[in-house]
C-alpha cells in the first residue's frame, strides 16, 4: 500500500485517502486515559459506530504504543521498505451487525500495523482468514491490504489493545486505558451478538470486563481458558440496565440496545493463529475451522441453528 503523496516514514494522516480510514481531520484524538473514556463515551452515547471507531483510529493515550507504533512505520521491516505503513490506532472492521465477534490481542507490527486492518498482511492473518473463509465468515481466503476486497459476512473483528506493542506485550496500564474503545464498540453491536471467539488468552481475559460493562453476570470461578473452552453467559435485561461504565459512572446504552437478543452469548476459547503456534503444531487449520463452525452453529449463521 502507498500512500497518496508517495511512501513516508510517517503514519497516515487521517482523512488522506487510505482504504477504510474512518477518520478525517477534525476527528477528535485522546491523549490520556481520561480522554480516551470521555471520547468512547460520547461516540457510543451518540449510537454511531462509524464515530467510534474513527476515535479508536487516532487515539494517543499511550505514549510508549504511540512511539513504538510510529518508529515501526519509520524504519519499516526490509521487505516493506517501499510501503506506507498505516501507524496508527487499528479499529474495529467488518459487519455491524454481526452475529459473532473475533476478539484478538493487538495488531502486529509489521501486520495491522502496516494495513490498517487487523490480522491482515502476516501469517497469523493468512491462517486465520483461509478458515474465516472456508466457515463462510469471510468473501475471500486471505487479507492482504485495506481495499484487497476483503469482507467479513456475520463477523466482526476487534482488539483487546488498538495499537501495535513492543515484542506483543501491552502493559496492564495500556490494555486499562484502550479498555473504553472495547467496552463501547460491544455495547453498540452486541443487540445482534451471538457469540465471541477469543484468540487466546489475553483476549479471553479482556472479554470479561467487556461483559461485565455490557451487564452481563459473570461466572464464578470464571471459566479458563483453553482451545475450544465455553462459557455461556445469559444476556442482561434490556433497556437501561444495559450501560457501559466509562468515566467512572454507568452511561445508558444508546436507544435500541438492549443486549444480545436469543438469551444469551456463547464465549469460546481459541489458541492464537500465531506464527509460533501454527509451526509448532499447537493449533492447526482443523483445529481453527472446529470453532469457527462451531461459532456459526451456536450464531445461526449458514443455515445452522
Amino acid at each position: 500500500m502507498t500512500g497518496l503523496a508517495g511512501v513516508t516514514g510517517r503514519p497516515v494522516p487521517p482523512g488522506s485517502g487510505w482504504p477504510g480510514d474512518p477518520a478525517t481531520p477534525a476527528t477528535p484524538a485522546a491523549t490520556d486515559a481520561a480522554g480516551a473514556r470521555a471520547l468512547a463515551a460520547e461516540a457510543m452515547a451518540a449510537g454511531s459506530l462509524g464515530e467510534l471507531t474513527a476515535r479508536q483510529s487516532v487515539c494517543r493515550a499511550c505514549p510508549r504504543l504511540v512511539a513504538w507504533r510510529e518508529e515501526v512505520a519509520a524504519v519499516k521491516r526490509a521487505s516493506a521498505r517501499t510501503q506506507q505503513y498505516w501507524g496508527r490506532p487499528v479499529p474495529g472492521w467488518g459487519d455491524e451487525r454481526a452475529r459473532v465477534l473475533i476478539l484478538g490481542l493487538a495488531p502486529a507490527a509489521h501486520g495491522g500495523n502496516r494495513t490498517g486492518r487487523i490480522f491482515t498482511g502476516d501469517r497469523s492473518g493468512d491462517v486465520l482468514f483461509a478458515s474465516l473463509h472456508r466457515c463462510g465468515l469471510a468473501a475471500i481466503p486471505t487479507s492482504t491490504a485495506a481495499g484487497d476486497g476483503q469482507r467479513l459476512t456475520g463477523a466482526r473483528m476487534v482488539a483487546a489493545v488498538r495499537c501495535a506493542p513492543p515484542a506483543n506485550k501491552p502493559s496492564v496500564t495500556e490494555r486499562d486505558t484502550c479498555a473504553p474503545w472495547l467496552a463501547a464498540e460491544f455495547a453498540l453491536v452486541a443487540p445482534t451478538v451471538k457469540v465471541i471467539v477469543c484468540l487466546g488468552g489475553f483476549a479471553w481475559q479482556a472479554a470479561w470486563p467487556m461483559l461485565q460493562s455490557a451487564g452481563f453476570a459473570l461466572p464464578r470461578p470464571r471459566p479458563k481458558f483453553g482451545h475450544g473452552s465455553e462459557a455461556a453467559l445469559a444476556a442482561p435485561g434490556t433497556g437501561p440496565a444495559f450501560t457501559v461504565p466509562l468515566g467512572g459512572k454507568a452511561l445508558d446504552a444508546p436507544a435500541g440496545a438492549g443486549g444480545p437478543g436469543g438469551g444469551q452469548v456463547l464465549l469460546l476459547g481459541c489458541y492464537h493463529p500465531s506464527q509460533q503456534n501454527t509451526f509448532t503444531g499447537r493449533v492447526t487449520p482443523a483445529m481453527l475451522d472446529e470453532v469457527f463452525r462451531r461459532a456459526c452453529r451456536a450464531a445461526g449463521i449458514g443455515g445452522a441453528a
